[in-house]
């Protein structure tokens, strides 16, 4: 593949809410881009969504991609954690609520790239029982603190700076595909690893 054809990368997402703690109101997002390094992506990072382009040195692929939020986040204390795997991002919300966002895009139509990370999603009755978060451990503790990309902060990356050269265009139909996609995940599947998570519980019980 040359390296100008762009790719949509996968996207895993997952998400705590509260009206109270603003560091336990966030987004967990993972855009699975391997092999990309600091130098050759570029990140703009807005309150109303983001856009990401990199390009892999080993794949020699370019990914691109450019969604909208469903609400807004805080940029200033939102995190970035870049590894040789992919891209993982702790977007706090801007608005405390105790409701979950019931999507991550503005738009509610399906696309094809975006998951539910079954990993790291708790069901939103269920998450002031769930335990404490160790992946945040990596992006230094609480989000507030001074982060990011390896080094690379986001007004290096242009982040706010109203998006990249060339960019505006792009994407934009990808997003109209969204969401229900990740409905039906979540009415689904996060049940169940609760109810393995219960399960293993009483197992552990009875053998004590």
């Amino acid at each position: 593949m040359a390296p100008s054809d762009k790719v949509t990368p996968e996207v895993l997402w997952a998400q705590r809410s509260s009206d109270s703690d603003a560091e336990k109101n966030y987004i967990f997002l993972t855009i699975s881009v391997p092999d990309v390094p600091p130098k050759a992506l570029q990140l703009d990072l807005k309150p109303t969504g983001l856009s990401f382009t990199g390009t892999s040195d080993s794949k020699k692929t370019t990914y691109h991609l450019e969604i909208e939020f469903f609400a807004e986040i805080d940029v200033e204390n939102s995190k970035t954690h870049h590894t040789p795997a992919n891209i993982q991002l702790v977007l706090r919300k801007k608005d405390l609520k105790e409701e979950y966002w019931p999507r991550l895009l503005k738009d509610k139509a399906k696309v094809h790239y975006l998951r539910t990370d079954f990993d790291k999603w708790v069901d939103e009755d269920e998450q002031n029982e769930a335990p404490e978060d160790d992946y945040l451990n990596q992006f230094g503790g609480g989000m507030g603190e001074d982060g990011g990309f390896g080094g690379i902060d986001f007004s290096k990356l242009g982040g706010g700076a109203g998006g990249m050269p060339g960019m505006e265009g792009m994407g934009a139909e990808g997003a109209d595909d969204e969401e229900d996609d990740d409905e039906d995940d979540d009415e689904d599947m996060p049940d169940l690893e609760e109810d393995d998570k219960e399960a293993s519980t009483d197992k552990g019980k009875g053998k004590a």
